[in-house]
């Protein structure tokens, strides 16, 4: 019986446990027995025959019969239910054919018995179904020799057709777990890749096959892979069966992006002297025969975890399996995690052991000493003792105590524990505030046990990408031939706009009303110029009627060609795919190795550049109505490290208005990259133009790239050529000598213009900003990102406002003694600290938010060296100190570094927020990871602890169901505590009377039941369901989540508060009923005693299992309907046992207790006065606090109820969740009522800075930095019952030009020089329509000044470039003109 307890609680963990066992492995055989297509009857060298025992054979002939019954029952069952239904059975549907199906490939080869290949030739075209053609038809390339119509299918150079073959290879559907080393297996489309495989032939005429890598890197884009050149030709099983070759392979190795093999085979040729591909000789074989040879590159490989998209078919062999595999070999081992909590109640359970160990040592010594003295009772009444003496006595007494007490140690406290986890994942994910329609994505607990953490965060690190934006570009806006094109109010340019103190949501609908009527003339206009069936209105992104008007037009011819020329470029250079339209029927939808690339080849399309599909020699495109084909010679694709691709493209005579046929290499890329290749010496001008609207573009928050080409000439290509493919054929260091190839030719280009995207904010990113920054929580943004574009997100996202000094850490020399200097400077200079361990130490103990006043910018270069063993104490404390941090062009392992600086020296509670691979690092480092399941596949959803679908999500998760968790759980855990203390103490007391011999005070079963029954369910219903307030209020109030970055509702002095009530109430349990029965003796209704100790131990487990449960009952801030009864019910327990139990001889010598002791007056009194006098003291300290010392929360609930927030559910359900700024109920908890966790109010949020502020001290190399402006208008700001101020601009900015706004003619034309042209609009008519509108003068200068930008589609270029700025930044990483232009000359 005494483990009864213990045996419940394991029998739990272990129903518990094998539920998650039984769906992991449902999971693994799921993956284990998905279908693929292996070659049979073909003989692998690479596997030995196996030596399977005579049992193991029995066994597996017993699940081969197994299974046949089964499948014949089930066919049996659907031969008769399809016989009803008076349909024919179909065999071939049945699904037990895994493993015995043999199939052949669809191809024009598989044909051979019914024609010949000369017959068939070439000609086939097939359609896959998803917008691409896979043609092997060369008369419809114009490129192609009219004679070459026809030709035989290709011979792979490693299949040896001089030997026969026994013919009996057929490829057969199998599991993945019978995949091995030297396999050939076939890949269908839209399968998933069994194992990492080298490609030897695909459906493709160019070996080409499209894969998606989201399960490996978190990428939904389309990459291409190649097919081995040696493969050509292989179609059908026979060829893979006459294949002779062998692979030289690399160990597994867990790079995913880089791959060393060769694939050697003997030449058959007639002279064994060919030409050969990569032209390697190795004669150690047969000195009369050659061994020929092709490098493998990760190009060439097909890695597990990835799926085939928009390929019929692929031919491979298998080079690695399982755990070999990179997909295996970078997964490793997940980090475990436990919350906080759990770790300090580690230490609570030691100071429990010691504890016990006291009580049982304590026992053990004067149990010996009793039994040791004579002449006393025990010699009378005892039989001797146990141990035969009293050392030996002490010692057995000393673990029958421990069995006696074991309940001190909360064993059961850890299952509870996990329970109300368990319970509280589920709250969250089925919180339908957090569920977002359009991917139908819920919350998703990956981790159930760090639910408390949620309500402990202090510093968040996010991505921007995809995270805090949308991560779906959209094309706004460009310049060419030094012409800016696009009209766009970006969210970014609202934050400048919002910064200089303008009604940005009024403006914002006027110019929603001017684009919108825009976009309808650009649209018309486009219609005239051709019928473009690819043109959806809805789904154009860039509005410039001017730039159809110039494309259509011959007033200007040379923009008109540039116009042309520019979108032709955009159609020509990429990578992209095209797939039918599920949404549109016949239109195309393009698949893209990035999202930017999308956006830009679907602008090209909605004005009359369409990109239809992919042919073997190059591209077909619908230019302006009519198709036509370019030959794409060569493709030299992006990467990380070039920030650049070019195709090269061959223009035949009347294409592109060409004379003459020409041979064009266009190239895109970081602006920066391109203009440092650009010819010296010529388009001084339009670079100019050029560099000031890419630095505008960029000062709006969009994404710039840059349009290059340069013509070569014949030679030159075939000189390009020819290295470009002896880098390729390159077994060694072969990326380094192909990049060396591409960089020698882009060189030398010709500028032709910019692209400008953005990547919009998601819905409700800066409400939850600030509401984070309202609770106390530290937001830092780790992007990849320019700076430049990092700061104007930071504006529009209100991480940054015009009341911060921004801190640019910038180091020119990359040293470390320089980034030394310039942080240690700004530590000094601004904080007066000096980074050493005094203020360490001071630094851990502040959890208050920093000053609103700074911000740090830092690059990924700086913060290399900043992140340097001396430095970065001293970096860590500057950014403390900072508001907002923003680390930009930083990498994955750096985003880690940050985030586990933060963690390890501060010691505090962090959580990682991103979207792609790139973040998984860093929210596998947080305490905390959050996944953000967006359009960058679901690798960082994969990592992390939580997965949500939108960033503001966020902040429910951490004020509502994060502080709910904390504050349960830190509620909780003291209560167990508390009440194994109450009753343990008692059995404690009376062994006092008893020597301490190990006798119980209560009947066995009470024992069992105290915590199992009694006591248990009111705790865990207070950690699953007790709220102090609602989730609206904790939205309203969010400054009441700081008690949980300050830890203050689980401490190790609230744990020993406890443990002293329970001592407390333990002794007036078992006393009271003792010092009744010390003055005499008591005696039943019918004459017998009440003196045996289970009866008075029944009275004691009254009052103990009722106060102890009342205890409870008043720490619950809820008291909901369902805790009541479950209360009740556990007490009424102890009542219902007693009577049940004791009614039976079962029971033994408690037979008939409970009808003699409750029948008993005695009883009842000391039961009343005993729980009242347990119950009084706790009761009293609490009125004492609420009263005279009130928290924020008793604050709060006293405004709920005197009704101060009625309503308030309805607005937040109508603001979606987030909390309305109209009033002053928002944060009206300003002043001195409020606890020191909340004494600024919400002065220090991001929204309540006010333009007033706009004179502080500006560091020299702010080029954002804005003039004084004076207040003209009111409105009111999140978070505060004051109007905020309002102004207008006294200039405009173009660049360096100030022209005073009062003086500004929008529609006269100030600079005769310009290059941008002006279309004049009457006086009269703006003045009228002034007077129509009424708006004030500081929102017409506003919008006059927007339209004006509009109405040109951009500001006028500077004249002058002569005024520096950003002057500690090294301007070549910036899109700024100074920058793009001092690139250019150094370069």
């Amino acid at each position: 019986m005494a483990a009864v307890p213990i045996i419940v609680i394991v029998c739990i963990t272990a129903v518990k446990d094998a539920i998650e066992d039984y769906r992991r492995t449902i999971l693994d055989l799921d993956l284990n027995n998905t279908a693929t297509e292996i070659l049979a009857y073909n003989h692998n060298y690479n596997v030995t025959d196996e030596s399977v025992s005579a049992w193991r054979k029995f066994k597996k002939a017993n699940t081969r019969l197994m299974l046949r019954i089964i499948r014949a029952v089930n066919r049996q069952r659907e031969k008769k239910k399809l016989k009803k239904m008076g349909k024919p059975y179909d065999s071939s549907a049945s699904g037990d054919q895994i493993g015995h199906e043999l199939t052949r490939a669809t191809t024009i080869y598989s044909m051979r018995n019914s024609y010949s290949m000369s017959d068939m030739g070439d000609s086939t075209t097939k359609d896959l179904g998803n917008g691409m053609r896979n043609s092997y038809d060369d008369s419809r390339n114009p490129f192609a020799d009219s004679t070459a119509h026809v030709k035989d299918t290709p011979v792979a150079p490693i299949v040896d057709n001089t030997h026969p073959s026994a013919g009996k290879a057929r490829f057969r559907k199998d599991f993945w777990k019978n995949v091995r080393v030297g396999d050939f297996v076939r890949i269908r489309n839209n399968d998933e890749i069994p194992a990492d495989i080298v490609v030897l032939s695909t459906s493709d005429g160019d070996g080409a096959c499209y894969i998606e890598t989201k399960n490996l890197d978190g990428e939904s884009n389309l990459k291409v892979r190649q097919a081995l050149k040696c493969g050509e030709g292989i179609k059908h099983s026979d060829d893979c069966e006459k294949s002779k070759f062998w692979i030289e392979s690399e160990g597994p190795l867990p790079n995913l992006y880089a791959y060393n093999g060769v694939a050697k085979w003997l030449d058959n040729s007639e002279n064994g002297m060919g030409e050969g591909i990569g032209g390697s000789y190795d004669y150690q074989h047969d000195p009369e025969q050659a061994t020929r040879s092709e490098p493998i590159s990760i190009n060439n490989v097909l890695l597990r975890g990835c799926s085939l998209r928009n390929t019929e078919w692929v031919i491979g062999v298998v080079i690695f399996t399982g755990v070999e595999t990179k997909i295996m070999l970078n997964a490793g081992q997940t980090p475990t995690k436990r919350s906080r909590i759990s770790r300090e109640l580690n230490i609570s359970v030691m100071f429990n052991f010691i504890l016990l160990f006291i009580l049982c040592f304590v026992s053990g010594v004067l149990n010996g000493i009793e039994f040791g003295k004579s002449n006393t009772s025990i010699d009378f009444f005892e039989y001797g003792s146990i141990g035969g003496s009293p050392p030996v006595d002490g010692l057995v007494t000393f673990w029958a105590a421990v069995i006696l007490y074991q309940s001190l140690v909360p064993i059961s406290l850890y299952i509870s524990i996990e329970i109300v986890k368990t319970i509280q994942a589920f709250f969250i994910y089925s919180d339908y505030h957090m569920y977002y329609e359009p991917i139908d994505y819920p919350c998703t607990p990956k981790s159930w046990n760090i639910s408390d953490d949620l309500g402990q965060i202090e510093y968040i690190f996010s991505d921007k990408t995809g995270t805090l934006t949308q991560n779906i570009m959209e094309f706004k806006k460009c310049t060419i031939n030094g012409m800016a094109y696009g009209k766009a109010y970006t969210e970014a340019m609202a934050g400048m706009r919002k910064r200089e103190g303008i009604d940005v949501v009024e403006e914002a609908q006027r110019m929603k009303i001017e684009i919108a009527a825009d976009k309808k003339e650009m649209i018309r206009s486009l219609q005239q110029i051709s019928d473009n069936n690819q043109l959806i209105d809805d789904e154009v992104t860039f509005i410039s009627s001017r730039f159809v008007k110039d494309l259509a037009s011959g007033e200007d011819r040379e923009q008109q060609r540039a116009n042309g020329h520019f979108m032709l470029a955009l159609a020509l250079c990429h990578s992209v795919l095209t797939e039918k339209s599920k949404k549109y029927p016949g239109r195309l939808d393009f698949k893209a190795q990035s999202p930017d690339e999308a956006a830009l080849v679907a602008t090209a399309r909605d004005v009359g550049f369409s990109f239809l599909e992919r042919t073997q020699k190059g591209v077909i495109l619908n230019v302006q109505g009519v198709e036509q084909e370019y030959q794409i010679l060569n493709t030299l694709e992006f990467n990380s490290t070039r920030k650049r691709m070019s195709a090269i493209v061959k223009f035949k005579s009347g294409q592109d208005g060409c004379e003459k046929e020409k041979i064009l290499l266009i190239c895109k890329g970081a602006d920066s990259v391109i203009y440092s290749r650009l010819k010296p010496g010529e388009q001084e001008v339009l670079r100019k133009e050029t560099a000031l609207h890419l630095e505008q573009f960029a000062n709006e928050g969009l994404r710039t790239l840059c349009i290059a080409e340069r013509e070569l000439t014949s030679e030159e290509y075939h000189d390009f050529n020819r290295r470009h493919e002896l880098a390729a054929a390159a077994i060694v260091n072969r990326e380094e000598k192909i990049e060396e190839v591409a960089d020698a030719f882009e060189r030398n280009l010709t500028l032709i213009g910019g692209t400008a995207i953005e990547d919009r904010l998601q819905d409700g990113v800066p409400e939850s900003i600030a509401l984070l920054s309202d609770a106390g929580i530290k937001l830092w943004v780790l992007t990849g990102d320019k700076v430049e574009t990092a700061i104007n997100i930071g504006f529009s996202c209100n991480l940054l406002d015009n009341s911060m000094e921004l801190l640019v850490i910038r180091v020119d020399d990359n040293s470390i003694s320089s980034a030394t200097r310039v942080i240690s400077d700004y530590l000094y200079n601004y904080f007066g600290m000096r980074g050493d361990l005094d203020d360490l130490a001071e630094a851990m103990e502040n959890h208050d938010p920093p000053s609103p006043k700074f911000a740090v910018i830092i690059d990924g270069d700086s913060l290399k060296l900043a992140l340097s063993d001396e430095l970065k104490t001293k970096f860590l404390l500057l950014c403390k100190q900072c508001k907002s941090v923003l680390c930009c062009r930083v990498s994955p392992a750096q985003k880690a570094a940050v985030v586990r600086l933060v963690k390890n020296t501060l010691g505090v509670m962090t959580l990682s927020v991103g979207d792609g691979a790139n973040d998984v690092a860093m929210i596998q480092e947080a305490d905390v990871g959050v996944g953000i399941a967006g359009e960058e596949g679901r690798q960082a959803v994969m990592s992390s602890d939580y997965a949500i679908g939108q960033f503001r999500f966020l902040t429910r998760l951490l004020l509502v169901h994060g502080r709910w968790s904390y504050k349960r759980l830190a509620e909780m855990i003291p209560n167990f505590f508390y009440k194994n203390v109450v009753f343990t103490f008692a059995l404690f007391w009376y062994g006092i009377e008893s020597s301490f011999d190990g006798a119980y005070l209560f009947e066995y079963t009470y024992v069992m039941f105290f915590n199992l029954a009694f006591t248990s369910l009111p705790v865990i219903f207070m950690g699953v369901l007790d709220q102090d307030v609602s989730d609206v209020i904790s939205l309203h109030v969010p400054q009441l989540y700081r008690r949980g970055i300050l830890r203050l509702e689980w401490t190790q002095g609230k744990f020993w508060r406890y443990m002293v009530d329970g001592f407390y109430q333990s002794f007036i349990s078992y006393f009271f009923p003792y010092f009744i029965y010390w003055t005499g003796m008591f005696e039943s209704s019918n004459g017998r005693p009440l003196n045996h100790r289970f009866w008075m131990g029944l009275a004691v487990c009254s009052i103990a299992v009722l106060s102890c449960n009342l205890y409870i009952l008043t720490n619950q801030f809820r008291w909901d309907w369902l805790s009541l009864l479950i209360n009740v019910i556990s007490s009424l327990l102890v009542y219902f046992w007693s009577g049940v139990y004791s009614s039976s001889t079962f029971s033994g010598e408690f037979y008939s207790a409970a009808a003699e002791m409750l029948g008993s007056l005695i009883y009842w009194a000391v039961l009343l006065v005993g729980v009242i006098a347990a119950l009084v003291p706790h009761f009293s300290l609490k009125a004492y606090q609420q009263i005279f010392h009130p928290r924020d929360i008793d604050l709060i609930r006293e405004r709920w109820y005197l009704g101060d927030y009625d309503g308030l559910e309805e607005e937040a359900e109508n603001a979606n969740s987030f909390p309305t700024n109209k009033g002053p109920d928002i944060a009206p908890y300003k002043g001195s009522f409020m606890g020191s966790s909340m004494s600024d109010g919400s002065g220090a949020t991001a929204t309540s800075a006010t333009p007033n502020s706009l004179n502080k001290r500006l560091s020299n190399s702010m080029p954002w930095k804005r003039k004084s402006q004076s207040p003209q208008a009111t409105d009111y700001s999140f978070g505060s019952d004051q109007p905020r101020e309002m102004t207008s601009p006294e200039y405009i900015r173009f660049g360096n030009d100030q022209i005073k706004s009062e003086e500004y003619d929008f529609d006269a034309i100030h600079n005769d020089n310009s290059q941008v042209p002006y279309r004049a609009n009457s006086s009269a008519r703006r003045q009228s329509y002034r007077r129509q509108s009424g708006i004030d003068s500081q929102t017409r200068q506003s919008l006059d000044v927007l339209r004006h930008s509009l109405r040109m589609e951009q500001p006028m270029p500077r004249s002058s470039m002569d005024n520096g700025i950003r002057t500690s930044m090294d301007t070549s990483d910036l899109t700024t003109a100074e920058g793009l232009m001092h690139v250019m000359s150094r370069d």
